[in-house]
């Protein structure tokens, strides 16, 4: 992937778009308890494993939601939309990824957050992390 460089004043701006989008509901919310849901460095959420209908419904929303704002801030700055959801994947995973929550890097198995930082993909270090 190209590496990413963003502003801070363009990922304030990426996540006040994508404020909106970003809420999450009470099913996504349980699901990531549960360990079925996580985010992905991607920028989008992810499913591991089976889920509820009503679970993937729910992901598949919020990340229509996501491209959505990722495709806004993408026409703005220039940038492509993968390039867009990655800034904001380093972000999440950098900082809105709890301790036992579920996350994935790339095509990467499933990892669950410990005590520590997430290790990031090289190209994060350009989004502003």
């Amino acid at each position: 992937m190209t590496r990413m460089i963003f502003s801070t004043a363009a990922l304030a701006a990426l996540l006040a778009l994508g404020a909106p989008a970003l809420a999450q509901d009470s099913v996504i919310s349980a699901a990531k308890a549960a360990g079925t849901v996580g985010e992905q460095a991607d920028g989008y959420l992810g499913i591991k494993g089976s889920v509820s209908s009503e679970v993937k419904a729910a992901v598949d929303a919020l990340n229509i939601k996501r491209r959505a704002a990722y495709t806004e801030l993408a026409g703005k700055r220039g940038a492509t939309v993968a390039e867009a959801a990655a800034v904001t994947g380093c972000q999440t995973l950098a900082s809105r990824v709890s301790q036992g929550q579920i996350y994935r890097i790339g095509a990467g198995d499933w990892q669950t957050k410990g005590a520590g930082p997430i290790a990031l993909p090289d190209y994060c270090a350009g989004a502003g992390n």
